[in-house]
């Protein structure tokens, strides 16, 4: 906000004070504020004008003594619009070493992806119209046929996140039925959203066996009754048990289930396509492992592991399917056509797994090698060391890098760190003004007194150059130096 001129004629009463206030027309006519009359909407500006001159005038009416100028004024109302103005959802420079952020936005979409929203966000497109017969098409087609070759599955689906795709399938298989699942595997999941809840708006009368710890097949046996329609397995990929458990896996889940003749359904929650076990990473099971093991239907988040937009993939029996699609729910969580694109160039993807691993960013992030992140690291320390000279420490360090959005809680994923140890202001200001006052806004960590910058999580050497420029304006006061 802009500071006002102080006056220094106390004979000056608050009446006169108030008088001389200036109009909202003349301080929009100001020179000052042409530009922003340009940039923003009208209405923005005019509300800027107005708060503005409010904002005066509760100055003068609680005792200030000053001389507001329209010249002032339009400074205060130009400082306004332009933080009005400013997006709520906008971009920011993930540096915690967090990979899929679920505050930040979870996965960051691969640049063929990125494309494909725009293109069809610009035009019209092939949403639901199929072009070699001139009619209506179907919008599962864009995603089905990739999701069957990568999973193995008859069929699939997506819908709008993993919450709706449990929900669709309880709902399709399970209304007014029983959903047998062990209690240990009643997971919540991010939002307080929780897998009890979600059956029960599903329809489904939700039977919990086993304990928290252990669930034996013995449990389902007794369970069983001619109203149960559905097993449901839900993969605690948000956390784990350790020490004394035991659960029923899938394999024998599918062969109870098939003996009765009631399908079983895993929810898989991350969504994995390939084998992260041999990067170092602990063992998730594939997409395809599942529908391998028999499952009829299994669903998994496209944000998480996978890598690519918001949303919930659905793969398994044809019939089942088939059951989903139909079903009227599935409008109401149907896919958009900006996320189907983008989820289309993600799935594409994987039909090299090299690409995969080298072009999806949540990929790379995921298995990139301490080794290469130390580089990054330390050619980052060395730049940031020159722009704040005096102003602070910086130093690399060992530290650990962890998945984010609830999957894979048990990794460690090594990596290294650059350590800004502040002199000039306290690392919580440091903090706070990387956040607040920069565009895009930086979010790091601090721990023991210290910023602690993460490079597995910079997207290249934009965010890079940004981070070395603001750290040398807050710290250090000099311009960016260039990277060698």
């Amino acid at each position: 906000m802009a500071l006002f001129r102080i006056g220094y004629n106390r004979h000056m009463d608050t009446n006169a004070l108030l008088r001389s206030l200036p109009k909202t027309d003349d301080v929009l006519a100001r020179p000052e504020l042409a530009d922003a009359l340009k940039a923003y909407p009208r209405a923005i500006v005019l509300d800027a004008v107005r708060a503005a001159v409010e904002a005066a005038r509760a100055r003068l009416l609680a005792g200030e003594v000053f001389e507001p100028t329209a010249a002032d004024v339009a400074h205060d109302a130009l400082a306004r619009a332009t933080l009005s103005a400013r997006p709520s959802l906008r971009r920011v420079i993930n540096a915690t070493g967090i990979i899929v952020h679920t505050n930040l936005g979870r996965s960051v979409l691969s640049a063929a992806a990125a494309a494909a929203v725009q293109q069809v966000a610009g035009g019209y497109s092939t949403l639901e119209y199929d072009v070699e017969s001139g009619e209506r098409g179907s919008r599962h087609t864009h995603v089905e046929s990739l999701l069957c070759r990568l999973t193995g599955a008859e069929a699939a689906m997506a819908v709008n996140n993993n919450a709706a795709a449990v929900m669709l399938g309880i709902a399709a298989l399970s209304r007014g039925k029983e959903a047998i699942v062990s209690r240990g595997q009643l997971v919540e999941i991010g939002g307080s959203f929780r897998i009890p809840d979600i059956m029960r708006e599903s329809g489904a009368t939700m039977v919990e066996v086993g304990s928290t710890n252990k669930t034996h097949l013995a449990d389902y046996e007794r369970a069983l009754t001619a109203n149960t329609g559905l097993l449901l397995k839900v993969h605690s990929s948000n956390y784990r048990v350790v020490g004394f458990t035991e659960e029923v896996s899938l394999g024998e889940l599918v062969t109870f289930g098939a003996a009765h003749g009631v399908p079983v359904f895993e929810d898989q929650g991350s969504g994995v396509l390939i084998d992260l076990s041999r990067f170092g990473l602990p063992d998730e099971p594939t997409l395809a492992a599942s529908i391998a093991a028999g499952a009829d239907l299994v669903s998994a988040s496209g944000d998480k592991l996978l890598g690519g937009p918001q949303a919930g993939i659905l793969v398994g029996r044809w019939q089942i399917i088939q059951r989903l699609k139909k079903h009227p729910m599935a409008r109401a969580v149907r896919l958009d056509k900006m996320t189907l694109a983008a989820l289309e160039a993600t799935l594409r993807a994987y039909l090299d797994e090299e690409r995969a691993l080298a072009d999806i960013p949540t990929l790379r992030m995921l298995t990139e090698p301490q080794s290469d992140v130390r580089g990054r690291a330390e050619a980052l320390a060395a730049r940031i060391r020159t722009a704040v000279g005096p102003g602070a420490t910086v130093a690399c360090a060992d530290d650990i890098a962890r998945a984010g959005g609830g999957s894979l809680p048990l990794a460690e994923i090594p990596t290294v760190v650059v350590s800004v140890a502040p002199s000039a202001v306290g690392v919580v200001e440091l903090e706070q003004r990387l956040r607040l006052a920069a565009e895009p806004a930086i979010i790091a960590r601090v721990k023991d007194d210290r910023l602690l910058i993460d490079p597995r999580t910079l997207l290249g050497p934009a965010e890079e150059d940004a981070i070395v420029a603001r750290l040398g304006e807050v710290l250090g006061g000099s311009a960016s130096p260039t990277r060698t």
